[in-house]
């Protein structure tokens, strides 16, 4: 387990929802992470019937200044591409979240491009990518706490929308650097 449960009333809440997932028919531990992701949400809403309520998958896309020392196997105009794949819908991840139910959003945190007006797309650039950072710090600390305060919002948005489960990704040449 990830977590530490830290009261009675949880470790008691944890030990009955445990037993409701071996008791299904299936062989103790047959879904491996699977059925600890389960026990965890249970345990975050505080029920043995947890709900997913209007689920977000929020992918965030930016550049990397760093894609400038040829780190990729791609060119840094490839995350532009990818992000107008996610919103046309023919990225894999689209194709999982349809199979999920999930919503994507799809979010330009610093993307070397000009969006404009883009539908689906939701604009919280902090700027036209980072800077590269074998050189330099990538962000300044006031954009790092930008962008924290940025998407910060957009998750209260989507909770007062309703939404009670939020998956993050991200998106950007030059990320695994």
């Amino acid at each position: 387990m990830y977590y530490e449960i830290k009261n009675t009333q949880s470790v008691e809440l944890s030990a009955r929802v445990q037993n409701k997932i071996d008791e299904k028919t299936k062989p103790v531990h047959a879904l491996g992470r699977l059925e600890s992701l389960a026990l965890q949400v249970a345990l975050i809403q505080q029920t043995e019937a947890p709900t997913l309520r209007h689920p977000v998958l929020a992918v965030f896309a930016g550049d990397h200044g760093v894609t400038c020392e040829n780190v990729s196997a791609f060119p840094s105009e490839v995350t532009t591409q990818m992000v107008f794949n996610f919103l046309g819908g023919g990225a894999a991840v689209n194709v999982f979240a349809r199979g999920s139910g999930l919503d994507v959003k799809v979010i330009d945190a610093g993307v070397n491009y000009d969006f404009g007006e883009t539908e689906g797309l939701i604009n919280a650039k902090i700027g036209m990518g980072t800077k590269n950072f074998s050189c330099e710090a990538a962000m300044s600390t006031a954009e790092c706490n930008r962008a924290l305060k940025t998407s910060g919002a957009l998750v209260d948005e989507w909770k007062h929308g309703g939404t009670n489960v939020i998956g993050f990704g991200e998106m950007g040449i030059g990320n695994t650097s």
